[in-house]
């Protein structure tokens, strides 16, 4: 699974620091514009490095523990990040007090631990009872349709069509799994596990947006990781993981699958993420939302030759056309909003 940094729902949209806080530059000041190819050109490291880590995360459990990978690969990345944090910002790049690191800690385990670690778990498993790297993008691509769900829980009321997108959405995921002649293109029990992931990843999202959390979304990131990865620790730890666990029996394939997914999916691609939310606007930003699983379905047909039955393009077609229609919905409804009209709640 991907890692964006916090505030960052699909749904929704990424909150995005209005005026000169956006930009970087001092009150009173216009941002230089930015180059459309530069913006492309983010978007495009996203859609398909983001899309990619489905297929790296598949590469890295062949011979990798599951948990233990994931504990390795956000602890590394942390790592990276916070050290670059400190080298560019000073002793204090990393300070925040109790609350926030409290706050960034519970995310950081909803995020990653719950939400990426039972990824990887489907993932994971003998032929025939793990999850496809493309099926599984499909099914985490409906972190959007809960969010909205969640939102209607404490009285805000999204629009008709975010609802209808909704509903489309989860009629693919059930086209998806569902069982045809007697059997189903996707193991029950692994498609279960990505849509705990994707419920767990929904709930981080959610209290991303209404815990005090550290205000820089690179500090916050640096302790979520930490924290994802000490609770994957822990994880792998009871699962008799780190036990069993020997090095040496890692083939380079796996090693190289972990390293692509620490710099590529967890550090290049978030840093391209975040400048985009500052320079660009939301709504092209989170067309990664259904891009995402696009990209995953393609890579693991082409690279690991993961079967595309007509029930999976059909089921993937439907979850990406709900989540599209959320997405474009919702991008109206802040349109409306910034041109004076009240909302509906």
């Amino acid at each position: 699974m991907t890692s964006p940094p916090p505030r960052a729902t699909a749904s929704t949209g990424p909150s995005v620091p209005a005026g000169p806080a956006a930009s970087g530059g001092p009150a009173g000041t216009v941002p230089p514009p930015v180059r459309p190819a530069l913006i492309w050109t983010a978007l495009t490291v996203v859609y398909v490095l983001w899309g990619s880590t489905y297929l790296g995360i598949r590469v890295a459990v062949e011979s990798l523990p599951a948990l233990t990978s994931a504990s390795l690969r956000f602890a590394a990345a942390a790592a990276v990040l916070a050290l670059v944090l400190r080298v560019r910002r000073g002793a204090g790049a990393l300070r925040v007090d109790r609350r926030r690191l409290g706050s960034a800690a519970l995310v950081g385990v909803l995020l990653l631990a719950g939400g990426n670690g039972l990824v990887v778990l489907a993932e994971s498993g003998p032929p025939g009872s793990a999850v496809p790297s493309g099926v599984a993008a499909l099914l985490v691509a409906t972190v959007p349709l809960l969010v909205v769900l969640l939102r209607s829980t404490v009285g805000d009321r999204p629009r008709f069509w975010t609802f209808a997108g909704v509903s489309l959405g989860f009629l693919g995921l059930v086209l998806l799994v569902l069982p045809t002649g007697g059997s189903t293109a996707v193991p029950l029990a692994g498609a279960l596990t990505v849509v705990a992931a994707a419920i767990s990843w929904s709930v981080g999202s959610f209290l991303s947006n209404r815990l005090t959390m550290p205000t820089d979304p690179f500090v916050a990131t640096v302790y979520e990781m930490l924290a994802g990865a000490v609770a994957l620790a822990a994880l792998a730890a009871a699962r008799g993981e780190l036990r069993d666990f020997d090095p040496g029996q890692v083939t380079g394939r796996s090693w190289l699958a972990l390293a692509y997914l620490m710099v590529a999916g967890s550090l290049v691609a978030f840093t391209a993420y975040v400048w985009l939310l500052h320079h660009a606007p939301i709504s092209l930003v989170s067309t990664y939302a259904y891009v995402n699983p696009v990209v995953a379905v393609a890579l693991g047909a082409l690279v690991a030759a993961e079967p595309v039955t007509s029930q999976v393009l059909l089921g993937g077609a439907v979850i990406v056309a709900g989540v599209a229609l959320v997405v474009s919905t919702e991008r109206l409804g802040r349109r409306n909003g910034a041109a004076g009209r009240v909302p509906r709640r």
